[in-house]
């Protein structure tokens, strides 16, 4: 099977333009057409920005009578929040949210002792078809829009700053984009919403490039346009096994674009922006768990990367209700883990969260 894939759709089926699709300028342009003086711009962005609020309500500097008009024109309702899942004793929290045409989005927030991580979404579903992924199974809906992803960051925020989560206030230090969807099959819009993430106040939500990761299963076109974005976001690829014949099966967009392509963009996107490759592994028993591949894993990324430009995050599975797959024992990961670190590979395992409320992509949103 050879996976049809279209790289930035037409806007068809996406929310009303919202302030958060554009950029400062179009802002201005935009108040300037609703009869408004430009300056309006700037006081809706330092709300949305800077208050994390689309309250009109909340926004005494401007005029009463202005306010509800310019929220409805430039502050659409893009989500209503479905249901929120909290574990990890409140340091862990999954949103499900219905988008204007009934599309569901999850987004996951994460509370560590040095940190906060928002895991967003790029599109409603996912037309990869990993057969491991609650979302790739469930296909794809439609992308999102800028304002859409942008909006998950902004809630996440607000939720971190109001002490939402154990621990109380802080601020969100970190975006993910390994929610549902793949992003760079949504490649405009995701890197217009890492301006408005990135993009200091009033321009944008003022969190740091290096703070944000990418990820990819490996649309080798788009971690080549990617890379000549400029930008200094980090960047995932959902490696998953180093073998093109497993992978065909694991992740269907390897008979379009093979492992030894994949590695070689992403060595191109390191060069470009100095920043090691995280390549993420989803340890799945007997199935991609075999010391032979994560020798073979090493060897490849010493060759395609070289070892200082590559590290292997290796993720253990949190299987979906009924799925055949399940995660691998710990002596097994554990022996993975050395062997890929006797390879001249830097590894960790990341921190599993959330299991008890379907955290995996498209768990929660299936279950609806």
């Amino acid at each position: 099977m050879t996976l049809p894939l279209v790289i930035d759709a037409p806007r068809r089926g996406l929310p009303p333009r919202h302030l958060a699709d554009l950029p400062l300028p179009d802002r201005r342009r935009a108040v300037v057409d609703l009869g408004e003086k430009p300056f309006r711009a700037t006081q809706l962005s330092h709300h949305y920005f800077g208050r994390l609020t689309t309250d009109p309500d909340e926004m005494t500097d401007i005029p009463a009578e202005n306010r509800r008009r310019l929220a409805d024109a430039l502050f659409p309702t893009l989500f209503t929040e479905v249901r929120t899942l909290s574990c990890d004793d409140g340091a862990t929290r999954k949103t499900l949210l219905r988008a204007h045409d009934g599309s569901l989005v999850e987004t996951v927030l994460m509370r560590y002792p040095d940190r906060s991580t928002v895991c967003i979404s790029s599109q409603a579903g996912c037309g990869m078809a990993c057969p491991f992924c609650a979302t790739g199974q469930a296909g794809l809906t439609r992308n999102l829009s800028t304002a859409e992803i942008v909006d998950q960051v902004r809630r996440a925020a607000a939720a971190v700053r109001a002490g939402e989560l154990a621990g109380g206030p802080s601020r969100l230090s970190n975006v993910v984009f390994m929610g549902m969807g793949e992003p760079l099959a949504n490649l405009t819009r995701v890197i217009d919403a890492v301006h408005r993430i990135c993009d200091p106040a009033p321009a944008g939500l003022g969190i740091s490039q290096r703070s944000v990761t990418v990820s990819t299963v490996g649309v080798v076109p788009a971690i080549h346009k990617l890379a000549d974005a400029g930008l200094q976001v980090r960047l995932a690829v959902s490696l998953h096994t180093p073998d093109d014949d497993l992978r065909d099966t694991l992740v269907p967009v390897n008979q379009r674009w093979k492992v030894a392509e994949v590695l070689e963009a992403a060595r191109g996107y390191a060069e470009a922006t100095g920043r090691r490759v995280s390549i993420e592994y989803a340890l799945i028993r007997e199935v991609n768990d075999h010391s032979w591949r994560a020798d073979l894993l090493a060897e490849l990324l010493r060759r395609h990367l070289g070892a200082h430009l590559a590290h292997v995050n290796l993720i253990p599975l949190n299987p979906t209700p009924g799925s055949a797959w399940d995660a691998s024992p710990k002596r097994v990961q554990d022996e993975f883990v050395a062997h890929i670190r006797a390879g001249g590979i830097s590894c960790t395992v990341r921190d599993t969260r959330g299991q008890e409320i379907a955290a995996a992509c498209g768990q929660l949103a299936a279950d609806s």
